[in-house]
């Protein structure tokens, strides 16, 4: 029996996701963590917001966000979720 085309579909966009998330957390990590080591005094504020929180945070989810929107309407496919699916066409 021939292997279902819709895993190696979905087994690339969960890589994709996986990636992403990763990505997430290492730009949320050097950001909140790395300028949040100085102390309060030292901050420099956007918007009201100490800078480490507004880049690692605010600025994060909205990079984030636009990224994968990008991310899904280039890379995405549309799949069925038919029981039987052979070579492009539901069955």
């Amino acid at each position: 029996m021939e292997e279902d085309p819709r895993y190696k579909i979905a087994t690339k966009e969960a890589k994709i996701g996986i990636g992403l998330s990763l990505f997430y957390v290492v730009w949320w990590a050097l950001f909140g963590f790395g300028m949040g080591k100085r102390g309060p005094t030292n901050y420099n504020y956007i918007l009201g917001f100490p800078d480490w929180f507004f880049y690692s945070v605010l600025l994060g989810w909205i990079l984030f966000s636009i990224i994968v929107y990008i991310v899904v309407t280039k890379y995405f496919k549309e799949v069925p979720f038919d029981t039987e699916y052979k070579g492009g066409e539901a069955r």
